[in-house]
């Protein structure tokens, strides 16, 4: 794929991404904590371990996503 197509499609895939990391770390958290929702962590109704471990695991997932789709696009130069 030539440079003027690699970069919007790098776009698009990180757009993707990101959408797909969101989803992901929605669902683990409801089976991790019973909620329906994650903390926010400008709430006050939630302590600071379960704000830290929630943006932690919401980390996690978003570096492994983003990734997997990095490592898939990967060509040799």
């Amino acid at each position: 794929m030539n440079e003027t197509m690699a970069k919007p499609a790098r776009m698009v895939g990180g757009v993707l991404g990101g959408l797909v990391a969101g989803t992901i770390f929605k669902q683990v958290w409801k089976v991790a904590s019973g909620k329906p929702e994650p903390p926010r962590a400008d709430s006050t109704r939630y302590g600071w371990g379960e704000v830290l471990v929630a943006a932690a695991l919401q980390g996690a997932i978003f570096g492994v996503v983003k990734a997997t789709i990095e490592r898939a696009s990967a060509h040799d130069e």
